[in-house]
């Protein structure tokens, strides 16, 4: 499966050769010689947390924490059709709605589909606008002078 899921995603993402690491815990999926093989057919840099270190991989504890922390996590799901059913939901709005701080309060798709300079520059216009205004309503720079 796991050969499948990152086989899939490189091609359906078009990512070149040598342009892609993947981070992974030490799990039997991620050191399977039929994924090492593939990663190594297609480019693909590995990297592995340290033995018995859970939390090697800041990106994914802080994903696992949003996870976690998300006010309408469930204390349980009652079935594993339940757990895929809201992980679908979650995962569409963290990363096409959840603004993260640490890419400048983008979304992962703004940033991953090369939208991140237009939102910037669009986000900067609003803010200038704005501040225009309230430049002329408080006499500042640019500010109309009466007669």
């Amino acid at each position: 499966m796991a050969e499948k899921l990152i086989a899939n995603a490189i091609y359906e993402h078009e990512v070149g050769p040598d342009v892609l690491t993947l981070h992974a815990d030490r799990g039997a999926a991620m050191t399977s010689k039929t994924v090492s093989q593939l990663l190594a057919d297609l480019c693909v840099t590995r990297t592995h947390s340290r033995p018995y270190t859970s939390n090697d991989n800041p990106y994914s504890e802080s994903q696992f924490k949003t996870l976690k922390y998300h006010s309408s996590f469930p204390k349980t799901f009652p079935t594993l059709e339940d757990a895929k059913q809201y992980l679908q939901g979650w995962f569409k709005w963290y990363n096409e709605e959840h603004r993260h701080s640490g890419i400048e309060m983008l979304t992962p798709n703004d940033v991953h589909y090369g939208r991140a300079e237009e939102v910037i520059l669009k986000r900067q216009a609003v803010l200038d606008k704005a501040y225009d205004k309230k430049s002329l309503r408080s006499g500042g720079v640019g500010a109309q002078q009466p007669l």
